[in-house]
């Protein structure tokens, strides 16, 4: 039975991972919200589900579940892209950032010309970090069938030049750090992603 995106939601706000406050985004965003994916996947039944769900989201959006590798970038894509290559019976790699803040692939991984390859991400807003890892497998000589998150903040906009899907789409209230209200009421804001701001 899939799991719709209200169930997955109850999952975030049962584990906790569905959070209030004032937050820093990777992106360097403001926002009131934060869903702290790795709250959920910590917990192998959930993951196994999201990894499930999402490799038949990316099939339905594509028409395809031919791929040969999933690649996420480091942190937040490493557990749900394990599930992802799970549930597409392939490998799974993962990009990191290099010395000068450059997605890279590290620790022998490589791609074959030709491979066709699946990008997945935890969370994505702008879409950032999603369109650095397409843009390091297309370089690398990969097909990029597409790209999957299980929860985007983008309201759908995040453009990221591949077919994407996502388990959770919602529209979540984002502020530049000069016009960010929660600034101005001076509450501290808190920086709960992986990446350094």
């Amino acid at each position: 039975m899939a799991l719709s995106s209200e169930s997955l939601l109850d999952i975030f706000r049962q584990t906790g991972a569905y959070l209030k406050g004032h937050f820093r985004l990777t992106s360097g965003l403001h926002s009131p919200e934060y869903l702290q994916c790795a709250l959920v996947l910590q917990h192998p039944n959930h993951a196994e589900t999201c990894g499930r769900e999402l490799a038949a989201a990316i099939t339905a959006a594509t028409g395809t579940s031919s791929v040969d590798v999933v690649v996420s970038p480091a942190m937040g894509g490493l557990m749900i892209g394990h599930e992802v290559a799970r549930a597409f019976g392939v490998r799974h790699i993962f990009t990191e950032r290099d010395t000068d803040r450059k997605m890279t692939l590290r620790r022998g991984f490589s791609l074959q010309p030709g491979e066709r390859a699946v990008v997945i991400e935890d969370v994505i807003t702008t879409g950032g970090s999603t369109l650095e890892v397409v843009e390091l497998l297309k370089a690398a000589g990969a097909e990029v069938v597409a790209a999957g998150s299980v929860i985007d903040r983008s309201g759908g906009k995040a453009d990221v030049s591949v077919p994407r899907a996502a388990l959770v789409t919602l529209n979540v209230t984002t502020y530049n750090p000069a016009e960010c209200p929660l600034c101005q009421q001076g509450l501290p804001v808190v920086k709960p992603g992986s990446r350094p701001s």
